[in-house]
């Protein structure tokens, strides 16, 4: 591990940046000291989203930890999408936990984090106590991959994933000023009723033309550091993220039907088109325990879209603390 690269967030939680590596280099971020909370990016985006939580995790004596995920901004990111399986992005996170000299962590995670999350939960529950989930609902492995579950709905040739997985749409949404700021709004709560993002309507996908002002969420200093990291590295990375879902199943072939034991939280914005698709009917905690047997709690944001650590920051960083402190307790009280 290379030596770290301090960078003042606060006098007295200073964020230190540095690549970690795992057989592979990986850029990692850290702020604070105590448990580790360790924060999982998705698409399109990069460590820089976890900001407020990170700040507001240390203050509450906590270690966070996040990173560019592989395929991202300063992190391994092979052009092959067989080496984006989940199992493998697994090992990332365990041997960046190795390398920290880290026994266990609780995940807090977003959209692809959450499902490389979910699997790491699955496949180490000795490494990871408890898991965070924004706008991802947990499904276990079962007879049919993602993909092919989809096709048996007759979702083949109108789910936005399917366009993602094909090769031109790396040159179409090169550019990054334009991809970046379209996939803030348009997956975002502020869209009018009937306009935001669908993902099964290829009408109201994710890269139409954005308006010029920025979501009134949105911090003009992440969504800058956004569209230079994606200018820089292409969106290749991302989008390999949904071209290695065949390679995750067929990889996590022994962990069919294994549920999530340990604690958990699942946090979803109601104006989330991939939330209203996952569930149209708001989820109970009793029907998502049937998957997740540990959770504590489902907390639905209404009016948010599909970045609600952004979107809705105060009530999701207080959710996370809320989380964090149970489990914690919960842990020293069994000790």
């Amino acid at each position: 591990m290379s030596p770290p690269n301090e960078v003042s967030a606060a006098p007295d939680h200073p964020l230190h940046h540095s690549q970690v590596a795992n057989g592979a280099s990986f850029h990692v971020v850290e702020q604070g000291r105590g448990p580790v909370v360790l924060f999982l990016h998705g698409f399109p985006d990069t460590v820089e989203t976890w900001r407020s939580q990170m700040q507001v995790v240390a203050e509450n004596g906590y270690r966070a930890i996040a990173l560019d995920m592989r395929g991202f901004g300063n992190s391994y990111s092979p052009d092959d999408p067989a080496l984006y399986s989940g199992a493998l992005i697994v090992g990332d996170l365990i041997g960046i936990l190795d390398a920290l000299h880290v026994p266990s962590a609780t995940i807090v995670s977003h959209d692809w984090g959450a499902d490389h999350g979910q699997r790491a939960m699955v496949m180490r529950p000795d490494r990871f106590n408890g898991i965070i989930t924004l706008g991802i609902p947990f499904l276990p492995r079962g007879e049919l991959s993602t993909w092919d579950l989809l096709r048996s709905r007759g979702l083949g040739d109108l789910y936005y994933a399917f366009d993602m997985m094909k090769p031109e749409t790396d040159d179409r949404i090169r550019d990054a000023s334009k991809t970046i700021p379209s996939a803030l709004y348009w997956l975002s709560g502020e869209p009018a009723e009937g306009t935001g993002w669908d993902p099964i309507d290829a009408k109201r996908n994710m890269f139409r033309p954005a308006p010029e002002v920025l979501p009134s969420w949105a911090d003009p200093a992440y969504v800058k550091h956004n569209i230079e990291t994606f200018q820089r590295t292409g969106f290749r990375g991302g989008l390999n993220q949904y071209r290695g879902v065949q390679a995750t199943f067929e990889h996590l072939a022994a962990y069919k039907d294994v549920l999530i034991k340990q604690p958990s939280l699942y946090i979803w914005g109601d104006a989330d088109g991939l939330c209203r698709l996952f569930h149209p009917v708001p989820p109970t905690v009793e029907e998502m325990r049937e998957t997740a047997p540990g959770l504590v709690d489902v907390v639905r944001l209404e009016g948010v879209g599909h970045w609600p650590h952004h979107e809705a920051r105060e009530r999701v960083n207080a959710e996370i603390i809320k989380f964090l402190n149970g489990l914690n307790a919960t842990v020293s009280a069994t000790v």
